[in-house]
Protein backbone atom coordinates (compact mmCIF):
# COMPACT_ATOMS: atom_id res chain seq x y z
CA UNK A 1 0.00 0.00 0.00
CA UNK A 2 2.45 2.43 1.42
CA UNK A 3 5.27 1.33 -1.49
CA UNK A 4 1.72 2.32 -4.30
CA UNK A 5 1.38 5.82 -2.81
CA UNK A 6 5.13 6.51 -3.03
CA UNK A 7 5.13 5.11 -6.57
CA UNK A 8 2.26 7.27 -7.73
CA UNK A 9 4.32 10.37 -5.86
CA UNK A 10 7.00 10.21 -7.49
CA UNK A 11 5.15 9.27 -10.97
CA UNK A 12 3.60 12.81 -10.69
CA UNK A 13 6.86 14.52 -9.80
CA UNK A 14 5.83 15.04 -5.89
CA UNK A 15 4.84 18.45 -6.05
CA UNK A 16 7.69 20.10 -9.06
CA UNK A 17 5.97 22.52 -11.57
CA UNK A 18 4.20 21.99 -14.03
CA UNK A 19 6.30 23.09 -16.42
CA UNK A 20 10.13 23.07 -15.78
CA UNK A 21 10.16 26.96 -17.93
CA UNK A 22 7.56 28.51 -15.71
CA UNK A 23 8.18 27.75 -12.19
CA UNK A 24 5.29 29.60 -11.10
CA UNK A 25 2.42 27.19 -13.10
CA UNK A 26 1.97 24.85 -9.96
CA UNK A 27 1.14 28.46 -8.21
CA UNK A 28 4.09 28.29 -5.92
CA UNK A 29 5.50 31.66 -5.79
CA UNK A 30 9.44 31.13 -6.46
CA UNK A 31 10.23 34.64 -6.22
CA UNK A 32 11.74 33.95 -2.69
CA UNK A 33 13.67 31.16 -2.70
CA UNK A 34 17.13 31.91 -2.88
CA UNK A 35 18.99 31.99 0.34
CA UNK A 36 20.21 35.71 1.04
CA UNK A 37 24.26 36.16 0.59
CA UNK A 38 25.81 35.84 3.79
CA UNK A 39 27.26 39.27 4.89
CA UNK A 40 31.08 39.19 4.80
CA UNK A 41 33.40 41.07 7.70
CA UNK A 42 34.92 44.22 6.44
CA UNK A 43 36.54 44.85 9.81
CA UNK A 44 40.45 44.63 9.13
CA UNK A 45 41.91 41.79 11.79
CA UNK A 46 44.11 44.25 14.05
CA UNK A 47 40.47 46.47 14.24
CA UNK A 48 39.10 43.48 15.92
CA UNK A 49 42.17 42.27 18.04
CA UNK A 50 42.19 46.02 19.03
CA UNK A 51 38.56 46.39 20.27
CA UNK A 52 38.94 42.61 21.69
CA UNK A 53 42.08 43.86 23.77
CA UNK A 54 41.11 47.23 24.79
CA UNK A 55 38.29 46.10 26.40
CA UNK A 56 39.70 43.40 28.46
CA UNK A 57 42.36 45.84 29.36
CA UNK A 58 39.94 47.68 30.71
CA UNK A 59 38.03 44.79 32.67
CA UNK A 60 41.78 43.53 34.23
CA UNK A 61 42.71 46.73 35.32
CA UNK A 62 39.48 47.53 37.31
CA UNK A 63 39.79 44.01 38.42
CA UNK A 64 36.56 42.97 37.17
CA UNK A 65 38.11 39.62 35.59
CA UNK A 66 40.64 36.87 36.83
CA UNK A 67 42.71 36.88 33.35
CA UNK A 68 42.28 33.32 32.06
CA UNK A 69 42.83 34.18 28.16
CA UNK A 70 41.22 31.56 27.14
CA UNK A 71 37.71 32.83 28.81
CA UNK A 72 38.28 36.22 27.64
CA UNK A 73 38.49 34.58 23.60
CA UNK A 74 41.93 35.97 22.98
CA UNK A 75 44.67 34.26 21.53
CA UNK A 76 48.36 33.44 22.95
CA UNK A 77 49.50 36.92 21.13
CA UNK A 78 46.84 38.90 21.70
CA UNK A 79 46.77 37.97 25.51
CA UNK A 80 50.33 39.05 25.01
CA UNK A 81 49.41 42.63 23.98
CA UNK A 82 47.29 43.00 26.56
CA UNK A 83 49.23 41.91 29.38
CA UNK A 84 51.85 44.92 28.07
CA UNK A 85 48.68 47.41 27.69
CA UNK A 86 47.44 46.49 31.09
CA UNK A 87 51.05 46.96 33.12
CA UNK A 88 51.70 50.24 31.22
CA UNK A 89 47.90 51.26 32.32
CA UNK A 90 48.28 50.66 35.77
CA UNK A 91 51.57 52.74 35.84
CA UNK A 92 49.80 55.76 33.90
CA UNK A 93 46.62 55.51 36.23
CA UNK A 94 49.11 56.12 38.94
CA UNK A 95 50.37 58.83 37.73
CA UNK A 96 48.03 60.79 35.64
CA UNK A 97 44.75 58.91 36.51
CA UNK A 98 42.00 56.93 35.33
CA UNK A 99 41.35 58.98 31.98
CA UNK A 100 44.70 58.89 31.01
CA UNK A 101 44.88 55.28 31.38
CA UNK A 102 41.92 55.03 29.22
CA UNK A 103 43.28 56.85 26.50
CA UNK A 104 47.01 54.37 26.80
CA UNK A 105 44.77 51.58 26.52
CA UNK A 106 43.33 52.70 23.08
CA UNK A 107 46.87 53.61 22.27
CA UNK A 108 48.65 50.76 23.20
CA UNK A 109 46.36 48.15 22.27
CA UNK A 110 46.27 49.68 18.51
CA UNK A 111 49.68 49.66 18.42
CA UNK A 112 50.40 46.43 19.70
CA UNK A 113 47.56 44.78 17.30
CA UNK A 114 48.73 46.41 14.29
CA UNK A 115 52.42 45.40 14.82
CA UNK A 116 51.26 41.97 15.71
CA UNK A 117 48.94 41.50 12.41
CA UNK A 118 51.65 43.78 10.49
CA UNK A 119 54.38 40.23 11.72
CA UNK A 120 51.65 37.56 10.70
CA UNK A 121 48.98 37.92 13.48
CA UNK A 122 47.39 34.30 14.77
CA UNK A 123 48.91 31.08 12.46
CA UNK A 124 52.29 32.16 12.38
CA UNK A 125 54.57 30.48 14.94
CA UNK A 126 54.21 28.14 17.63
CA UNK A 127 50.03 28.88 19.30
CA UNK A 128 50.11 32.41 18.22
Amino acid sequence: MLAGALAGALATGCGAPADPADPGADGADRAHTTAPAAASSSVPPEDLCTRVVAHWSREVLDGTTYGDYQSMGLSNGQYEILRDVVDEARAEKGRAGAAAADALIDRRAREGCVAWYRSGGPGEGPWQ
